[in-house]
């Protein structure tokens, strides 16, 4: 081999290795991440450890809705990511008295939360482009019930859980 066809051969894998690196980064950043769980809070629907497909690029088009479970940058230290449900959106009052869950009144069927839900929360509305967001385990769950993460923002949203594709055998699609 000739050394220009060597170095035209070199200079084509270094252009495919970057546009490679730049797709990577761009479907990364803009389209889908990736994301373990920590924690119980999601228990049972989300398992600790468990590896999710996150879409970024839905909420671009739509606002978050009521059952989306969203990753969201927790608001008191935003280096940190949470994985909650959507329970309420903006405009949407929400009420928890005697353990059960009221958006507009509404008493919420819950079929996917773990245990009952303890304690109350006083009738508030969901300020607009927030949403209010509570894990599945609702006993054992940081969430929008407390200051300091309240109602969250959609600017804090990174997307909507789609899909636990680790372990094999908890494969499934999120709603």
């Amino acid at each position: 081999m000739n050394h220009s066809k060597l170095g035209e051969e070199i200079k084509d894998w270094i252009v495919s290795i970057l546009i490679a690196i730049v797709l990577a980064f761009f479907i990364r950043y803009f389209i889908v991440e990736l994301y373990m769980v920590e924690g119980p809070s999601m228990r049972p629907t989300l398992q600790n450890s468990e590896r999710l497909v996150v879409n970024k690029f839905i909420y671009r088009f739509k606002e978050p809705q009521k059952d989306d479970i969203v990753v969201f940058r927790y608001p008191r230290d935003q280096r940190r990511d949470f994985i909650k449900r959507v329970i309420a959106v903006g405009g949407d009052s929400i009420e928890i008295k005697d353990g059960r869950v009221f958006v507009n009144g509404q008493l919420l069927n819950e079929p996917y939360i773990l245990d009952k839900t303890r304690g109350s929360y006083p009738l508030s509305k969901v300020p607009v482009n927030h949403v209010f967001v509570m894990g599945d385990n609702r006993n054992n769950s940081e969430d929008s019930r407390f200051r300091d993460v309240g109602f969250v923002p959609h600017e804090l949203i990174k997307g909507k859980a789609i899909v636990v594709f680790w372990p094999v055998s908890h494969i499934k699609s999120l709603p």
